[in-house]
């Protein structure tokens, strides 16, 4: 049970996370852009945690401001730039582009946390699983069209989107180490925020009143700050705590396959050949990346 719960905790986040891409296109069509909807959902989750913060007894700094630093690389990486480069990349490139270079993250992160942290290599068998289940996800998002139109800039920014998460990944394993996971993930959004005061300069408008005069609006919002935020980060970092970065990093692969699930049930889309063969892909692979020789 100890170490299921992890698993279960990392795989109910990322298909919540799966999820989001309804309510972020409804507040989209609603007339909000991508760095307001990032604003306005990472003030709500930051504001929650205060407020819980408070309750329980706050700390405000690290130990040390090379510590604080670490958690300003946080915000950036898992929050920001990350959202900004992921959402900008749509852009410029297909949404199938943008689907397969965001949930090779695992890939990069295994890559990158090898190089930094000996114990958390990949042996060959678990290289296998992670390279199986990265081919799955290509099979699931491309669904027998196997034609990419290649967008020199939005691949870029997808493939930095990309970098962003595996660094993110990377970099949780001291702070999760130091600190504990309401602190780091607290330190998450407010840097996150922080980060984009040079946005607010030039672009200080964040469309409240469109929430205002559209309630649906507000109640994806909503969703967003305290569910797919404060909750799914909160869930997210501890159970890279729990698992090592580099297994509960390989759930990012079920990302498209939720996403698909969501849609057949909720938009009648079709489920096809091409979606079981690369799902039974990934489950293989993930399975062979937990297992311990």
């Amino acid at each position: 049970m100890k170490r299921f719960l992890p698993h279960l905790v990392a795989f109910l986040v990322v298909a919540i996370w799966g999820t989001t891409f309804v309510c972020t296109k409804l507040l989209l069509l609603g007339g909000l852009t991508p760095a307001q909807i990032f604003i306005l959902r990472f003030i709500i989750a930051y504001l929650l945690l205060l407020g819980y913060s408070l309750v329980r007894g706050i700390r405000w700094l690290s130990n040390c401001w090379q510590d604080e630093l670490l958690m300003v690389a946080l915000g950036v990486t898992g929050g920001s730039l990350y959202f900004l480069t992921e959402n900008s990349a749509m852009n410029y490139t297909t949404t199938t582009n943008t689907s397969i270079i965001v949930s090779l993250c695992p890939l990069f992160a295994s890559a990158i946390i090898g190089l930094f942290f000996r114990s958390q290599r990949l042996n060959r068998l678990q290289t296998v699983g992670t390279l199986m289940a990265a081919a799955g996800v290509v099979v699931v998002v491309m669904n027998g069209h196997f034609v990419l139109h290649l967008s020199p800039l939005g691949d870029a920014l997808a493939f930095a989107a990309c970098l962003c998460w595996a660094f993110y990944s990377l970099l949780m394993i001291p702070a999760n180490i130091r600190y504990d996971t309401v602190f780091v993930t607290r330190k998450v959004f407010f840097y996150g925020l922080v980060s984009m005061i040079p946005y607010l300069i030039v672009h200080p408008e964040l469309n409240v009143h469109l929430l205002l005069d559209q309630p649906e609006l507000m109640w994806n919002l909503l969703f967003l700050g305290c569910v797919a935020s404060m909750l799914c980060f909160l869930a997210w970092n501890w159970a890279l705590k729990q698992l090592g970065a580099v297994i509960a990093t390989n759930y990012v692969y079920l990302n498209p396959v939720t996403t698909i699930v969501f849609a057949w049930c909720i938009l009648d889309e079709q489920i096809t050949s091409w979606f079981i063969l690369g799902t039974l892909l990934i489950l293989l692979g993930m399975y062979l990346v937990d297992r311990r020789l």
